[in-house]
């Protein structure tokens, strides 16, 4: 079954709830992160986690970088990975 991984790449968030480093491994429930960071990611989560591809630079790819709405406080890597 596949599984997102989000990676914290930078972390600047006021409420403390994401540092950098963290790592999330998501297969259907949502992560301990902020509801706006997860608004945002959760489309993203979702292609990857129903077999689909996203835009990624000049290619597609099974992967995504985004920043959290809030001027951009957070960034997170999520990509697809498969353990069994």
């Amino acid at each position: 079954m596949p599984k997102v991984k989000l990676t914290v790449v930078k972390s600047n968030c006021r409420g403390r709830y994401c540092k950098e480093g963290d790592e999330y491994i998501i297969e259907d429930l949502c992560p301990p992160i902020c509801h706006e960071l997860w608004n945002a990611a959760y489309p993203y989560v979702y292609t990857l986690l129903n077999g689909g591809t996203l835009d990624y630079g000049n290619k597609r790819a099974a992967m995504f970088d985004i920043k959290c709405p809030d001027e951009g406080r957070v960034i997170i890597h999520g990509e697809i990975i498969n353990n069994s």
